[in-house]
């Protein structure tokens, strides 16, 4: 299976509210061991995007996350909510309203049904003390630049509001249109930006996924300085492969971070890597080590 189907797959599971991410029994290198943290230097709001580990029970990912120094699991919905404030985890990046990573705002005959989704989720990811709730442009399927982002304002202007009286951030994720995910229209940060320059609200925002604007348009520390007014949420990973962000990828990640930081963010930054060796809660501890600057 391709890594973009994983995901597709693994989202769509969440979003129905299914466990088909916790299913299966932990694999042995998630053996859990006595709880002892990890001392982080505080910098970082450290998080993981759930959908990596699919292999984990939720509970058990929590656990280990919090072994590791984690203070938040990314892309979890209503339905596992009470798992992460059992175990004191934050949910850095809400999803569940999306349709899926294709269907989105920047196409008029999807706005029915996701400003029915979002109108009913804003309200919920506020009730629980959360601010983000991720969305997606979609893919072009034929539209230039004018028309996605025309039909993506006019959408997003129906539940905006909603989500300006409730605090919630809508986050519309930056994907590669190279590798991943084919024909998707947010594919630059300059395209995202001038998206939150037309709707003109401080509840809208960019999720910058490091490895996919690595692969789309690479000067991740350029774009990021430039951009960083509308980013609120980052996501890692190698490139290329989308593994461990190791020595054996492209990206330095610890000048990254200290980028990150320098231009004053206090959101989170979830590791999105898929894990390739077996012990998998090494990979992610070396990760957010890396990552800890």
């Amino acid at each position: 299976m391709s890594e973009e189907l994983s995901r597709r797959t693994a989202l769509k599971s969440i979003v129905a509210g299914t466990a088909a991410l916790g299913v299966s029994a932990a694999l042995p290198a998630f053996a859990l061991e006595p709880y002892k943290s990890t001392a982080l230097k505080g910098n970082v709001n450290h998080s993981v995007c759930r959908w990596c580990f699919g292999g984990m029970e939720l509970e058990a990912l929590c656990i280990e996350a919090k072994k590791i120094g984690l203070k938040a699991i990314d892309l979890v919905g209503p339905a596992d909510w009470h798992i992460l404030k059992k175990h004191g985890l934050y949910s850095s990046m809400c999803n569940g309203a999306e349709i899926n990573l294709v269907d989105g705002w920047n196409d008029p005959k999807f706005h029915a049904t996701l400003i029915k989704n979002y109108s009913e989720m804003i309200p919920k990811v506020a009730a629980a003390g959360y601010t983000q709730l991720i969305c997606f442009s979609g893919n072009r399927r034929g539209k230039d630049d004018e028309t996605g982002w025309n039909n993506c304002v006019e959408g997003l202007k129906q539940v905006i509001g909603i989500a300006e009286k409730h605090n919630v951030v809508l986050v519309m994720e930056l994907l590669n249109s190279k590798v991943d995910h084919k024909d998707y229209q947010c594919d630059t940060t300059a395209w995202g930006a001038e998206l939150a320059k037309r709707l003109g609200s401080e509840n809208f925002k960019l999720l910058y996924d490091i490895y996919h604007m690595q692969i789309d348009e690479g000067n991740v520390i350029a774009n990021i300085n430039k951009y960083h007014q509308y980013i609120s949420h980052y996501h890692t990973a190698g490139v290329p492969g989308r593994n461990e962000i190791d020595d054996t990828q492209e990206l330095f990640y610890p000048a990254i971070i200290k980028a990150i930081l320098a231009t004053g963010f206090k959101g989170y930054l979830a590791q999105e890597f898929i894990p390739r060796y077996k012990d998998k809660l090494k990979s992610l501890r070396d990760a957010v080590n890396i990552c800890d600057v």
